[in-house]
């Protein structure tokens, strides 16, 4: 059975386009494929453990700095346990609206917690980074007030869809498809652009 993550990274209930777009897509999923199952993560409700200093401290044990003790394994077993529910998941759902050009800081929060070494990636000084997640997939709903792409840089820039994409790729997630809502605000039709990105997100699920 196919296990989809739903990410919501908006805090906005209802009136998020983001999450208004993410609905719509596992709506229409659900109705052609009511046999997956859905496992929902928002990141405004969900307790998010703070990544202080003993979870950098044992993370870097794994890099050669210093040794796990029974403290800094306890907080790993903490974070393993958050990023199983990642990993343990088939395709993911991010619902993600731009905050001052970048990600909301919850969802920075959450993807600081879960990209560990030995869990999601891991490392080569000769090569670098490897991902390891195997035959995921992502769907990203994207929207922002004023940001579109090709706008000018008054308007604002995308360190959105940019900096997640190239995290999800870092991980081992190269089966990526989105929908943008851009912009919602300075557009002479609101609804009806949101009405287009909600018809192409149900299409994107059939």
């Amino acid at each position: 059975m196919t296990k989809l993550l739903h990410i919501i990274a908006s805090p906005r209930g209802a009136d998020s386009g983001a999450n208004t777009l993410a609905r719509a897509y596992i709506e229409a999923r659900r109705a052609t494929d009511p046999g997956f199952a859905i496992d929902t993560i928002d990141l405004w409700r969900d307790k998010l453990p703070e990544f202080d200093g003993d979870k950098a401290a044992a993370k870097m044990t794994f890099f050669g700095v210093g040794e796990m003790d029974s403290v800094k394994q306890s907080a790993w077993d903490h974070i393993t346990e958050i990023t199983k529910r990642f990993i343990d998941a088939d395709h993911y759902v991010f619902a993600v609206p731009m905050w001052n050009g970048g990600v909301p800081y919850k969802l920075k929060q959450y993807i600081d917690i879960i990209t560990q070494p030995g869990l999601l990636f891991g490392f080569d000084p000769q090569t670098g980074y490897s991902g390891l997640l195997k035959n995921k997939k992502a769907s990203i709903f994207y929207t922002s007030g004023v940001f579109a792409p090709g706008v000018a840089p008054e308007y604002g820039s995308d360190f959105h869809s940019t900096y997640l994409s190239w995290w999800l790729d870092m991980v081992g997630i190269s089966d990526i498809e989105a929908v943008r809502f851009q912009p919602s605000l300075v557009t002479a039709d609101p609804a009806g652009e949101l009405a287009s990105a909600i018809a192409k997100s149900r299409s994107m699920a059939v």
